[in-house]
């Protein structure tokens, strides 16, 4: 299945000091965090976002495949940077960032989680539906590129895939409850206007996780796809800071 111009996967082999795994969000595509992972190899990190089973070709394909496919897709760039880099970090946008989440919780040498807008539940009523709808049709209208930034598109699908959208709910269940098992530090990242993700989601993760050194940044002018949005500098900046930081504070502790 060929894959659409801008979805390939993103790969930039940088320092041996720190490693980050860009996790792109459900019906998206590695063009999401493209200038993050840019930003992040401008700055020397070795980087790797891979895209994700099902995801930047048709809606088709991903109606093909379940969360485990996603995860493996991600367990398997995480080994690759763990054999490279003393201190691997766990980026995630979206449904990216619950599989991060789910990362953190089975591989605790996890160094960091930095989390954009992550999704673990939803509260809207018709959600309860889409299971059943599944059996009646293949997909529903979608949502991709809830930015607030003009001009700014991102290149996901339109339709939202029913039997792939019921498996994504059964990754959010194993995620909630397990959250305790995150032990990492974590900064998540949360527009105050979003349109996909509702703000409990937000609380359920930072109430959640168990980790010491737990930050809350709320984005002021973006909405749901803050890495294309307005405030993208502020998470770019704000990731890298919290990278470095976190990377000597581990030097320090086996100096």
């Amino acid at each position: 299945m060929p894959v659409l111009s801008g979805a390939e996967p993103f790969v930039h082999d940088g320092s041996e000091d720190i490693g980050v795994l860009l996790c792109h969000g459900f019906t998206s595509s590695p063009q999401s965090m493209r200038g993050w992972g840019e930003h992040l190899a401008a700055e020397g990190f070795t980087v790797r976002c891979p895209r994700l089973p099902g995801h930047g070709t048709r809606w088709q394909e991903l109606n093909k495949t379940r969360w485990p496919d996603w995860y493996g897709a991600v367990e398997r760039e995480l080994a690759s940077l763990r054999g490279r880099c003393r201190s691997v970090f766990v980026f995630g946008q979206s449904m990216g960032g619950t599989l991060a989440l789910r990362l953190a919780q089975l591989h605790g040498d996890i160094a960091g989680l930095v989390l954009v807008n992550p999704s673990v539940t939803t509260v809207r009523p018709p959600a309860a539906l889409l299971p059943l709808a599944g059996h009646l049709v293949p997909s529903v209208a979608g949502i991709p590129g809830d930015i607030a930034k003009p001009g700014v598109r991102e290149l996901a699908y339109d339709r939202l895939p029913l039997h792939a959208t019921a498996s994504l709910r059964g990754l959010w269940r194993t995620v909630r409850a397990e959250l305790g098992k995150v032990r990492q530090p974590l900064l998540l990242f949360r527009s105050a206007v979003d349109h996909i993700v509702e703000p409990v989601n937000a609380t359920i993760v930072l109430d959640g996780v168990s980790g010491p050194d737990v930050t809350e940044v709320v984005l002021p002018d973006s909405f749901h796809v803050a890495t294309l949005d307005n405030d993208a500098p502020t998470v770019f900046a704000g990731s890298v800071e919290f990278a470095h930081r976190i990377h000597r504070e581990r030097a320090e502790v086996l100096a």
